[in-house]
């Protein structure tokens, strides 16, 4: 990817994470927001799983036929990265590649434990800053990305 293209999508995600501020974040708004990821999966048959985690609690765990154990290995690993930086998988790989490097090889984490691909996003509460993630895996990166935040957008205009 171009130095330019990088530096345009970092700001995109930015935004992205500025805009997706929910006002609370409940065991019933994470079902809510769970299912409705899924019914955007299963309308495009999209063979992947979906997680939500808050304060290192799954609260919400589906996985869709196509998906596999590695998706849930995945999920793990790119939820970490947001626990970790309190901003999206997809960020934190686009400002290593910004730098000239990739995050496997910069960060000093073990990429077995994360992994800063697309497909995590912080679940950020007004007054309370990042509380969770949402993860979708399965997809290519980019599209695990769009999905978790098609969803959170479609939720928050509910």
């Amino acid at each position: 990817m171009r130095e330019e293209r990088v530096r345009e999508l970092i700001g995109e995600l930015e935004a992205q994470e500025r805009r997706l501020v929910l006002p609370r974040f409940t065991h019933e708004d994470s079902w809510a927001l769970g299912s409705l990821l899924v019914a955007l999966a299963r309308e495009r048959r999209a063979p992947v799983a979906v997680d939500i985690h808050r304060a290192g609690q799954q609260l919400f765990h589906a996985a869709l036929p196509g998906s596999t154990p590695d998706n849930d290995a995945w999920i793990a690993r790119k939820r970490r990265v947001v626990e970790r930086y309190g901003c999206a998988s997809y960020l934190v790989g686009a400002r290593f590649r910004a730098k000239g490097t990739t995050f496997e090889d910069s960060s000093r984490l073990d990429p077995g434990t994360y992994a800063a691909h697309g497909g995590s996003f912080p679940i950020a509460v007004e007054g309370a800053g990042v509380i969770g993630a949402v993860t979708v895996s399965g997809l290519p990166q980019a599209e695990d990305h769009r999905l978790v935040v098609e969803a959170l957008e479609a939720y928050l205009e509910r």
